[in-house]
This record gives C-alpha cells, sequence and structure tokens, in this order.
C-alpha cells in the first residue's frame, strides 16, 4: 500500500488532515471514504488495518480527521452527527473533484 498525506476544506472553511492510501497494483473498484469511530483519528489502528485490506482488493481509501480531531483545524466541542456528516460530504466532493480513480 501507498499513502500520501492531503488536506481538503470542509464546509465552514476548515482544512481537514487526511491519507490517501492506494493499492501497489492496478486498482479494480474505485475508491472508499474510511469515517472512523467517534472519539478516533484516522490513524486508528483498526482504521490501519481496515484501509490495508481494502488496498489489498484494489480499492483507494480516503482516510481523515474529523472537524477538532487528530490534525484538523476547528473545535471537537463544536461538532456533532450533522456536522460529521458534511464532513463526509467535503471528503466525497474532494475526490470527485482532485482525483482520478486510482491506477
Amino acid at each position: 500500500m501507498r499513502s500520501e498525506r492531503v488536506t481538503f476544506v470542509n464546509s465552514q472553511g476548515l482544512s481537514l488532515d487526511a491519507r490517501m492510501d492506494l493499492p501497489d497494483g492496478p486498482a479494480r473498484a474505485g475508491w472508499a471514504i474510511f469515517a472512523h469511530c467517534f472519539t478516533c483519528n484516522k490513524n486508528f489502528k483498526a482504521a490501519a488495518y481496515v484501509s490495508q485490506t481494502l488496498t489489498d482488493y484494489g480499492l483507494g481509501v480516503l482516510r481523515f480527521d474529523f472537524t477538532g480531531l487528530g490534525q484538523s483545524q476547528g473545535l471537537f466541542e463544536k461538532t456533532n452527527f450533522s456536522s460529521n456528516v458534511t464532513d463526509l460530504l467535503s471528503a466525497g466532493r474532494f475526490l470527485a473533484e482532485n482525483r482520478a480513480p486510482p491506477r
């Protein structure tokens, strides 16, 4: 698995820190967005294991820190389920606008 650090901006204009995990060989299946548990971050051991397995099956994976967690901007105490959903939508827009399907 190859991995690169990226950032993208959410709907509030905050920078969210992310990792793009890519298959070693040609990708066959497209992209997945990994949404970690409520107070975890993108580097949580389970997130890395799941991402590795998905790349083994040819998926590129975007795993990111939600607002106020890990290395992303913002205050965690000002987030809620709805703000996490908008972060996920921002992640999807980032992939759609900036990344071709993995090769």
